[in-house]
């Protein structure tokens, strides 16, 4: 069985990528006219008479399964990538990339980054013998010093991070780890591939949790891996790996995957527009301290997000309201229209009062208020965050 795409892979191969999203990375089944792929339910496949594979490329379903080629095809194009794998969720990608470094290395981590990111490198770190260091990546001074100093294996960073939205030079990064021989793995969860392209600014992978914008319905659970470069040892170790360890999305989450991304463009472009009217009325609202998001002329690294990214700059923010954490409680009890839940990317507005979820030794103040805007009528989102501020 064929499908449309490899009749007509020139076309789809120009394509822009709203283009591209919308037919879901190709056309139509070319036997069965469908418009959506099918949901694969097999888990093995059968061999001929002489025992070889009737199918060569379909022997167990942990690695061989069309619909996780076909988002995966299309989340590679979309990054500018060689190759992208699928997997569980965003934390299973991100250890199988962690696997890569071996006992006795040393990776440096970003600081100031999504705590469940922070908190699984330091703890497989300690276990395996690994020297974990943490420093501010948009300190490009301290960060040149430790690769020096460390000639890590990998430096893993957070672009932008999560809730500080600090910007990081890809670019400049790039060019520290290219000299020290490491490999420099970005996770553009925030942004989405249609607003920066990592790989193009000289990363090696880039990571998302295809749980957040990817999907954006905040229905499955799934992470993806993009190489710039599928010949090389840490691709390689990361596609045996997926293979090996079975950390797999399941079919029905990849048809979901698939579904989501074909609105993506649409999302982003009113996500995206939304969080940047919000920062916007925000910021120079008398009771709030900071809006802290890169598409405020005044955000710190907001020239560098304008040089690394293009259709705006993410659907996550981060407003650190004044007064004291139980006033910052009680606007997040008050809000009507967002809704108290953690994650991001959604078509749904989130809040997130940060400090609660990491704790008090996170380093997250307690009057930050996460926001993850959604796709609603932004003045409905603006007057629920005023009367929110006014029962503080």
């Amino acid at each position: 069985m064929t499908s449309n795409i490899n009749k007509h892979a020139d076309l789809y191969a120009s394509l822009h990528a709203d283009s591209l999203l919308a037919h879901g990375g190709g056309g139509h089944d070319a036997v069965t006219g469908a418009v959506t792929p099918a949901i694969p339910t097999a888990t093995t496949f059968v061999r001929d008479e002489a025992y070889d594979l009737v199918s060569p490329t379909h022997l167990y379903s942990r690695d061989h399964n069309d619909l996780f080629r076909k988002v995966e095809g299309l989340i590679a194009t979309l990054e500018h990538g060689a190759e992208s794998r699928l997997f569980a969720s965003g934390m299973a990608a991100i250890a199988a990339i962690t696997r890569t470094v071996r006992p006795g290395e040393t990776i440096l981590l970003q600081s100031g980054i999504y705590w469940g990111t922070t908190v699984f490198f330091r703890r497989t770190c300690e276990r395996n013998n690994i020297a974990l260091i943490e420093v501010d990546a948009t300190d490009l001074g301290a960060l040149a010093d430790q690769i020096t100093a460390t000639r890590p294996a990998m430096v893993f960073i957070e672009v932008p991070t999560n809730p500080f939205l600090k910007v990081a030079d890809i670019r400049a990064i790039s060019a520290l780890t290219k000299a020290a021989g490491a490999t420099l793995c970005v996770d553009a969860t925030t942004v989405t591939p249609l607003i920066m392209k990592p790989l193009t600014l000289g990363a090696d992978l880039v990571v998302h949790s295809a749980t957040k914008a990817l999907n954006g319905h905040s229905d499955l659970l799934g992470g993806v891996v993009t190489t710039a470069d599928a010949t090389s040892a840490a691709w390689d170790f990361i596609r045996v790996e997926r293979q090996g360890a079975g950390a797999v999305m399941g079919s029905f989450e990849a048809w979901l995957l698939l579904r989501g991304l074909r609105t993506l463009a649409l999302r982003v472009e009113r996500m995206n527009a939304n969080a940047q009217g919000f920062a916007e009325h925000f910021a120079p609202d008398p009771r709030v301290e900071s809006v802290l998001y890169p598409g405020l002329p005044t955000a710190e690294g907001h020239d560098l997000a304008k040089a690394q990214m293009t259709n705006g700059f993410g659907s996550l923010m981060s407003i650190v309201l004044k007064g004291d954490r139980a006033g910052a409680l009680k606007a997040t009890g008050a809000l009507k229209l967002f809704q108290r839940a953690t994650s991001l990317g959604g078509v749904e507005s989130l809040v997130e009062h940060r400090e609660t979820i990491e704790g008090p030794n996170s380093g997250i103040p307690g009057t930050l208020l996460r926001l993850s805007i959604g796709i609603e009528h932004l003045p409905d989102l603006i007057a629920d965050m005023d009367q929110a501020l006014a029962a503080i």
